[in-house]
């Protein structure tokens, strides 16, 4: 009987013991976590969201920052979009537009040429663009073909009916698919499609990888065998990509083009009614112009 009350009692002093509460220092330290937690991701947006205003010294700095391709694109995107306001001010970087034609990396090339579509009064714009036709990136090229429209030149046109066709995607060499994307899947320019393992016995593993963002419409599956040059995927322009192209041939496009133009006027799940109505617009310009009905 004893031995109860022994627990009894201690039971019951551990029932009304005060409870031991957080030091002043885990306090600060879990406070502190807690900013991290919603501080670290609006840094990081921050940082890389490209509306972020930059004064005159950032903007130049940014420019030249060639170790950061993403700050010189914030700062083209910037300028853009004073230049597309009149701001005469922004005329002391053209020449860093240019220069940055022949950039390495292609997201800045690709940026550049739209900012140069922005002020159609530089000559030194006009002769840049015409030389990004030739870009190694379908995007550079279809992005200066859409800025040359804005000079009143269609010598892109080519490139710019392009926007509008599927991009098919070769293997490198002979090997075998160890990994891959599902066809329908949206996918950004870059994005990986699939891992293909060359044919040797310690064959390496390349990514291969989207030049346009768009839709996958197929892609070779896992365990799959392709040869050098064979298809590997078909990617399906993006719905902004297409549009835009659309845009431009409705002032720059031919008879020729309709082709290409026509899939878009379909009632599909996968067209929206803007780019649809955008193509029966586009088709009816060309045919005008041709003096057609």
């Amino acid at each position: 009987m004893r031995m109860n009350g022994i627990k009894d009692d201690a039971h019951s002093a551990d029932a009304h013991a005060p409870k031991r509460s957080m030091s002043r220092t885990q306090k600060i330290l879990f406070f502190a976590t807690g900013w991290l937690i919603v501080l670290m991701p609006f840094l990081f947006w921050w940082n890389t969201w490209f509306g972020r205003h930059l004064s005159d010294q950032q903007l130049s700095a940014y420019l030249h920052d060639d170790k950061k391709p993403r700050h010189i694109q914030h700062a083209l995107v910037q300028m853009g979009e004073r230049m597309s306001r009149g701001d005469a001010a922004v005329k002391q970087w053209y020449p860093d537009v240019v220069r940055l034609a022949g950039d390495p990396v292609e997201e800045v090339r690709n940026t550049d040429a739209w900012v140069m579509g922005q002020d159609t009064s530089g000559a030194a714009f006009h002769e840049t663009l015409l030389k990004m036709l030739n870009d190694s990136s379908p995007m550079v090229r279809g992005n200066a073909a859409l800025s040359l429209v804005r000079f009143g030149d269609a010598t892109g046109r080519p490139q710019i009916v392009a926007l509008l066709q599927p991009a098919e995607i070769t293997a490198p060499e002979t090997g075998q698919i160890v990994d891959a994307d599902r066809p329908r899947t949206a996918i950004h320019q870059g994005g990986l499609l699939a891992k293909l393992q060359f044919d040797n016995t310690n064959g390496p593993v390349v990514e291969i990888r989207s030049p346009i963002p768009g839709r996958i419409r197929s892609v070779a599956q896992t365990g799959a065998h392709v040869a050098a040059g064979a298809e590997v995927a078909v990617v399906d322009p993006g719905t902004e990509q297409v549009w835009e192209a659309l845009r431009a041939l409705y002032l720059v496009g031919q008879m020729d083009d309709l082709a290409a133009i026509r899939p878009y006027e379909r009632d599909l799940p996968d067209i929206s009614n803007d780019v649809r109505q955008q193509a029966v617009a586009t088709e009816k310009a060309i045919r005008t112009r041709a003096g057609m009905k």
